[in-house]
């Protein structure tokens, strides 16, 4: 596959909050890069600012899975609380 034809990546923003601990389970379970975005805030008194967020970068399959995983986690550790 040459350059023009690779697979294109996509990313999932990891909330603010995240515990730490699942962020690096999911880097080493999948084929993930962990990047930083710079993205606008669209919440509470922080409209328009922009913050530097952490994102998973892979191929669309993984992301869904990714995506999948860290909810049901999150979810289970709301629960647990």
């Amino acid at each position: 596959m040459n350059m023009a034809e690779e697979e294109p990546l996509y990313d999932i923003l990891i909330p603010p909050g995240v515990p730490q601990k699942l962020i690096v389970e999911i880097s080493k379970k999948f084929d993930v890069t962990i990047v930083d975005r710079r993205e606008k805030i669209k919440f509470a008194n922080m409209e328009g600012d922009e913050r530097d967020l952490l994102a998973f970068r892979g191929k669309l399959e993984v992301m869904q899975e990714v995506e999948k995983f860290m909810r049901d986690q999150l979810n289970a550790f709301v629960a647990e609380k």
